[in-house]
């Protein structure tokens, strides 16, 4: 519904852009520049409304209430982005330990192995026999 009425604003905004333009000026000839053109001052006669005038007046009103309805429509779906997000656990503070109460590492589970220049690999320890039963 959004997409018709964003639509239908724009095509409202091109008419009302066409319209004004095709509006003949009052008094904008050189002597309304100059002060003259008496006939067509602010309380002078006015003439008769034609066509032109009321397609600006309909279309203005068509953009107005086009405008305010978007802005209502453009205001119902305010939602974060962070919505479905969860949050992350918080990290449990541990306390610093001194100099004097690290711990030993570990030593490694197998030693390295020599490096004698060869790409020959070390030969695995064999298991004792035990022949006592």
């Amino acid at each position: 519904m959004t997409v018709l009425i964003v639509i239908l604003y724009v095509l409202v905004c091109i008419f009302l852009v066409l319209v004004v333009l095709l509006q003949q000026g009052k008094g904008a000839d050189l002597a309304g520049a100059f002060g003259g053109g008496g006939t067509q001052t602010s309380f002078g006669p006015r003439s008769q409304t034609n066509i032109m005038h009321r397609l600006t007046t309909i279309s203005f009103i068509l953009f107005v209430v086009l405008s305010v309805t978007l802005a209502i429509l453009s205001g119902k779906n305010r939602s974060s982005v962070m919505q479905d997000v969860a949050p992350k656990p918080t990290a449990v503070a541990t306390p610093a330990v001194g100099p004097s109460e690290q711990q030993p590492e570990a030593a490694p589970a197998q030693p390295p192995a020599a490096s004698t220049g060869t790409s020959e690999a070390p030969a695995e320890p064999t298991q004792p026999t035990g022949g006592g039963q």
